[in-house]
């Protein structure tokens, strides 16, 4: 081969590997798709029905709803959404409250919950933190628990930890087929 040509047959040569081309003689391969965990578990045995949704603070001072409130009998086991650590397990204004320390600064907020941890205690996806107390103020049912979520001092709707946002686009302005889009989260 001429000592021009040796660089654009390597080249081409790359071309086939990027795109992905295998020559006819190569076996036949198979991917096997396997289904990820869940980044976090329900803080509930089974599925959560929530009885009030998150409802961000306009400021980080003002009224809100910084958690959400999922519908159980009293009594049910609380467990750890993720990994972490507890931080604290007492009572705040006269609830008993439970908060772990996840990796990445996530902080979540278990409440009303009779803690069987302590704080210092490692947790991992799906350990009990304790059990579920009657009487949540707004509560709809018997019992409810109030879980919160926090990065720093900015909270998180806590059922965005559970599954993944649907990312689709809406248009910014009127119903124009030709408007801007933005990228909206649902």
């Amino acid at each position: 081969m001429p000592l021009r040509a040796r660089p654009l047959a390597a080249l081409l040569l790359g071309l086939v590997v990027l795109a992905g081309v295998v020559p006819a003689t190569a076996a036949p391969t198979t991917a096997v798709a396997s289904r990820p965990d869940p980044p976090w578990s329900d803080p509930l045995p089974g599925e959560p029905v929530v009885t009030r949704p998150f409802e961000p603070p306009p400021h980080r001072y003002g009224p809100g709803h910084r958690g959400v409130d999922l519908a159980a009998a009293a009594g049910s086991p609380v467990l750890a959404a993720d990994d972490g650590v507890v931080v604290f397990a007492g009572m705040v204004a006269g609830r008993p409250v439970v908060s772990v320390d996840h990796p990445g600064g996530l902080r979540t907020t278990y409440e009303p919950v009779t803690p069987s941890v302590g704080a210092g205690r490692t947790v991992v996806r799906g350990d009990p933190l304790g059990a579920l107390d009657p009487g949540h103020g707004g509560c709809p049912v018997a019992a409810c628990l109030h879980w919160g979520a926090r990065r720093g001092e900015v909270y998180l709707d806590p059922m965005t930890l559970l599954r993944p946002p649907r990312v689709r686009l809406l248009p910014l302005a009127g119903d124009a087929d030709d408007a801007p889009h933005r990228v909206g989260i649902r």
